[in-house]
């Protein structure tokens, strides 16, 4: 993981920045899905509280990424974002892992898995599992559409702390994953 593409979304009157990082990030997902190696991870330099930024990076090697680039991934992308070009990556100041996470927000699935799996009756798993037990999760976010059951939803993206080492591993169709690292600069 020696090369990085910058993607920046270029203001619009009309979409605000969160709309438009939900469908470039739905490209982009859709296309790493198809091209399904693991080698490409992203991250977004500008998250924060108030959301992900109007910035992603792409990470991976040289081949790999002008591979990437050379698919059509971004058709209808174009007036909304300019991309960089292949570049080595420059000095970083450590690695971090950028990584997708779940909340348990919905108490009703998590008490239908308990009467499931322990065979526990209704009342009992709504006693083991109130209303209030849902879980909200402070992070930014994208909304992007299931493609199988077609149901929207947010996926939760976490930029962990920075640490020394690079760690290898691979990414998921949605360019996170829970171990491996990419380079923070």
């Amino acid at each position: 993981m020696d090369h990085y593409i910058e993607i920046r979304l270029l203001p619009d009157p009309e979409f605000p920045p969160n709309v438009l990082m939900n469908a470039l990030f739905s490209k982009l997902h859709r296309s790493l899905a198809m091209h399904g190696q693991g080698n490409i991870g992203l991250c977004f330099p500008d998250a924060g509280k108030s959301g992900l930024g109007s910035r992603l990076r792409l990470h991976g090697s040289a081949m790999e990424l002008q591979a990437f680039l050379a698919l059509d991934w971004r058709l209808g992308m174009r007036d909304h974002t300019d991309v960089g070009e292949v570049l080595p990556l420059p000095p970083v100041k450590g690695y971090r892992v950028v990584r997708r996470v779940q909340a348990k927000s919905n108490p009703e699935r998590l008490r239908r898995r308990l009467m499931a799996r322990k065979g526990v009756s209704e009342q009992l798993a709504r006693a083991a599992i109130p209303d209030s037990a849902a879980e909200r999760l402070d992070l930014p976010f994208v909304v992007i559409q299931s493609r199988t059951t077609g149901q929207q939803f947010r996926l939760f993206v976490e930029h962990l702390p920075l640490q020394a080492q690079p760690v290898a591993d691979a990414f998921s169709a949605y360019g996170l994953s829970p171990t491996a690292t990419i380079p923070w600069f």
